[in-house]
């Protein structure tokens, strides 16, 4: 985890957090500075053998003087490996101190507060929380105030009552009072401001603190409201939790929040005028049958068309609807770029603190191509699992989808995309889910997802999410309305928590906070979840994360439990009500009873009806055979070997959390003689060979992204070029960027893996439920046999695959279901057997895939040719190999900074005045759009 998007991480790096973050204490001296001053902070209450280690580091960050984020210390290191330069040095008494100055740390005057931290060298998460403190922010100035009473932001009182006012200066200054827009008190020249002042109605006061000399103006805000009394409605008809619209008048909106235990409940935000400030105007009424607060906002048409607001609790806690589609994060939303989010409203600092739900009034809606998506069958799916974020340097929905081509002709039929719900921080898998119904702006707008499903659609791919239901990070609505930090990103739920667990019940597995699945306020949450995504978006199904743990029985979840069963039986079964051939991927693991029970299950009695699935990982096996170790037996991939009848295991080599094959074939490959495993085309030809034996069997299959060039990066490779568990998660190098499609030894694989899905894809017998696996012999030998007892003519009735795992070449007795002749199916090659037992020599790596009539194939090679920009590093300038209509240049921030038309191969752009960097070049041609990351010099 980087500080690359450090604002949230450091909001936010408390949800994962359990024993190994401390709560400290900071001291600053002095007490009150300029930028240019020097300072000491000192931390005690710390104790580093907690883990694991001597020495502290500084971790720092700062606002600018209107308290913006601006940026980073350039010598923090990373969250993996801080830099020795803001090491604190141990003062032997169990305090350690750290002497800056922030004008000079910063590199930047500009300073109006700091942030900090104290961390471990490598702060990563060893099991139980990262290793740091809590955050600490430090105002910068020696003019400072503090507003000693209302010690609130938000105070209730009844009409008629007197409201005690204070404030302290650190120098003497002027002190004016306004309530609602009026002056009502004016005190110069002091330290100590007191006043009471009687309220009649809400109030907003604002006490302005002026030091006279400098006329430096600090502004202290606060509201007080008189005791609230809701009005004690019902629901009105149709209303979901939520934000409901109508759509037949863009000037209403109804917002519905479930919760109960709260008294009442206020609406702030940019509405008519409203500007973020506590009033009773929009008090919430109150269902108390359902324990539901709402309200219907009219008049939005003739204002501004973002609406943004926030819900306040009992006047304590701020938060954004729970089933928001869009939030606005004044940490994270800076970064997003405008290519690939453009005209994202600005989060209003200052005006309010936490995520904030927004919704658009009249927007038109997105106009669907694809109305009639036929879904591939469950047995055929070919899913391509995708991490945008390391798919394609601009990350985005638009991006993607100009890929589309590429893995159109890999032949799979569905896209699986780990989460791109909102999830902390923007550098994620997504498995830190913040909220569960908004698309994260990090991936482009709702319209480009949209237009990205509808484009697969068009070429016959579904689009698969990964959702993650287990748990939810601080930032959930639902967790801090129910803490026991008064909605802190940190804490625990409390008893009252009607969606969340208050202690885990998985005792080996514990992600950020468990929700509670046995609560019918999450079984409607997670059915309204589902109903969206599959209406809005019309994705094609789910692949839901650590099912294991959907359940409140105590224990690993390794055994098998009934409850759980029943828990995803139910929201199995309202699934089929929105969508009756949604695909249902269970990532769950537990015994093979259990998976079978949910494998058999139906919702009706409809005999087409699609059960679940399930995940089968096999990445152990299949890469113990392409390193080379000849007594690696992969025969649980076969559904028929785990006692079923229907072919309801998606297996996979790769995914997101395995390995990466060809790391392991480059790092611990086997040898013997001239041949080794570890020679980068050998361990690609053995991919080719794990395909062959792979891709054939029948059943659902998954790649995860690059195994069709061979990626051999490690899944904990680290940007800085070292391997560490605690890199796990971060960015990894694209491979266009590497240029692996330019590499023939890569789309080797990638062509071979394509005819063979082709091949799956148009001979019945790839579906047959007769076959074996013959892939357990300790030397390497393995074999598949086909039959498919329906095959008339001409069609494929055997098929024979025979393969040497080993590194030293060996005969193979292929048996042949019978004599004759048999071809080649990826050369269609004639063989006349006349023997079923003659063996047949295979070289240490090589296969054959023999079938006895000519193969349905189209035998044309893919091409993987691409656009070629050079040089790459460039000081002076760039070329291209192909005539393009336009080309875009941008910065990394995503600020388009050129544009060129009609340029033609070979010509010269140069980039001699730009800065050192990086920059995003977009390149247009009539047949493709392809992007580059350009470093310049």
């Amino acid at each position: 985890m980087k500080k690359l998007f450090l604002y949230s991480i450091l909001l936010f790096i408390s949800l994962c957090a359990k024993a190994q973050v401390q709560t400290v204490s900071f001291d600053v001296s002095p007490a009150t500075f300029d930028a240019a001053d020097e300072i000491t902070i000192t931390v005690s209450n710390i104790d580093p053998s907690l883990w694991g280690v001597s020495d502290i580091y500084l971790w720092a960050w700062y606002f600018d003087e209107n308290d913006n984020p601006a940026g980073d210390s350039p010598t923090n290191g990373s969250w993996t490996d801080s830099n020795e330069i803001q090491k604190f040095t141990n003062n032997g008494n169990g305090t350690f101190s750290y002497t800056f100055t922030p004008s000079i740390l910063f590199n930047d005057s500009n300073i109006g507060r700091i942030g900090m931290l104290a961390k471990a060298d490598d702060a990563s998460d060893m099991g139980n929380g990262e290793r740091k403190t809590q955050d600490n922010l430090v105002e910068v100035g020696t003019f400072q105030t503090t507003l000693v009473h209302p010690a609130q932001q938000n105070t209730i009182v009844n009409s008629g009552n007197s409201l005690l006012i204070e404030a302290v200066s650190s120098i003497q200054a002027n002190f004016t009072l306004w309530a609602n827009g009026t002056s009502v008190e004016t005190q110069n020249n002091i330290t100590n401001f007191t006043t009471s002042y009687t309220v009649n109605e809400d109030t907003y006061f604002e006490l302005f603190i002026t030091e006279p000399i400098s006329g430096e103006e600090i502004i202290k805000t606060f509201n007080v409201i008189l005791t609230p009394n809701p009005q004690s409605i019902p629901v009105p008809s149709g209303m979901k939790d939520g934000i409901n619209l109508d759509p037949n008048n863009s000037d209403i909106a109804t917002l519905v929040l479930y919760a109960p235990e709260k008294d009442f409940v206020h609406l702030i935000g940019n509405f008519n005028s409203n500007d973020w400030r506590l009033s009773n105007t929009y008090l919430l009424n109150r269902d108390t049958a359902t324990d539901r607060h709402w309200i219907t906002l009219t008049g939005l048409d003739s204002g501004n068309p973002n609406v943004l607001f926030q819900y306040l609790v009992d006047a304590q806690i701020t938060v954004a609807d729970p089933y928001s589609t869009a939030v606005l994060n004044e940490f994270d939303d800076q970064y997003i770029s405008q290519t690939t989010f453009p005209d994202l409203p600005q989060y209003p600092v200052g005006k309010t603190s936490f995520a904030i739900s927004w919704f658009k009034v009249g927007e038109t809606p997105y106009n669907w191509q694809i109305n009639d998506f036929e879904k591939p069958a469950q047995e055929d799916l070919i899913i391509y699992e995708m991490l945008i974020r390391d798919f394609v340097s601009l990350h985005s929905f638009d991006a993607i989808k100009n890929k589309l081509n590429y893995l159109q002709n890999l032949n799979i039929n569905a896209i699986e995309l780990l989460p791109v719900n909102e999830f902390d921080g923007n550098l994620s898998w997504g498995y830190n889910p913040g909220f569960h119904m908004a698309l994260d702006k990090y991936y482009g707008t709702k319209n480009a997802f949209k237009a990205f499903i509808d484009e697969c659609h068009s070429r016959g791919i579904a689009v698969i999410l990964d959702v993650v239901y287990n748990h939810a990070t601080g930032q959930n609505p639902n967790y801090r309305m129910w803490n026991d930090c008064n909605g802190c990103y940190g804490g625990q739920a409390t008893t009252e928590n009607p969606y969340f667990n208050v202690v885990d019940p998985n005792t080996a597995f514990q992600f950020f906070n468990d929700i509670d699945h046995e609560s019918t306020a999450t079984q409607a949450y997670i059915d309204q979840l589902n109903e969206y995504w599959l209406e809005e978006f019309k994705i094609d199904g789910y692949r839901f994360d650590f099912t294991k743990g959907f359940t409140n029985t105590v224990g690993d979840g390794g055994s098998y439990d009934a409850s759980r069963i029943a828990i995803l039986e139910r929201m199995y079964n309202e699934i089929r009500t929105f969508d009756s051939n949604a695909y249902v991927i269970l990532e769950h693991f537990a015994p093979n009873s259990e998976e079978t029970e949910l494998i058999e299950y139906r919702a009706t009695s409809d005999p087409l009806e699609p059960g679940m699935l399930v995940w089968s990982n096999h990445n152990y096996n299949y890469n113990e055979g392409t390193m080379g170790y000849p007594n690696s037996n992969f025969s649980s991939i076969s559904y028929l070997n785990r006692g079923w009848s229907t072919p309801s295991s998606v297996g996979y080599m790769e995914s997101h959390d395995e390995e990466r094959l060809s790391y392991k074939n480059l790092a611990f490959g086997n040898n013997s003689g001239t041949y080794d495993v570890k020679d980068l085309e050998t361990s690609l030809d053995r991919m080719e060979l794990a395909g062959a034996f792979y891709f054939t069997i029948p059943g659902p299959k998954m790649i995860w992204q690059f195994g069709e060039l061979g990626y051999d990066f490690s899944i904990n490779y680290c940007e800085n070029g070292t391997i560490d568990p605690g890199c796990r998660v971060d960015p990894k190098p694209i491979a266009w960027d590497l240029g692996y499609q330019n590499i023939t030894s890569r789309t080797d694989v990638y062509s071979q893996w394509s005819q063979l899905l082709r091949l799956r894809k148009q001979n019945a017998i790839f579906n047959t439920n007769d076959f074996t696996l013959d892939v357990a012999n300790p030397n390497g030998l393995k074999k598949i046999q086909l039959y498919d007892p329906t095959a008339t003519g001409s069609q494929v009735k055997y098929v024979t695959i025979l393969g040497n795992f080993g590194v030293e070449a060996q005969n193979i007795v292929p048996v042949f279901q019978e004599t004759g002749t048999w071809y080649d199916m990826l050369t269609a090659s004639e063989t006349t057997i006349t023997d079923v037992n003659a063996p047949i020599l295979l070289q240490p790596g090589e296969y054959r895939l023999y079938a006895n009539e000519i193969a349905t194939l189209g035998l044309s090679e893919v091409s993987l040719t691409e656009i070629q920009l050079y040089p790459n590093p460039a000081h002076n300038h760039f070329s291209l190999s192909e005539d393009i209509s336009k080309i875009y240049i941008y910065e990394l921030s995503g600020k388009m900074i050129a544009e060129f038309e009609n340029y033609k191969k070979g010509d010269e752009i140069s980039v001699e005045k730009y800065q050192n960097g990086i920059y995003f070049i977009n390149a247009v041609t009539n047949e493709k759009s392809q992007n580059f990351k350009l470093m310049k010099f």
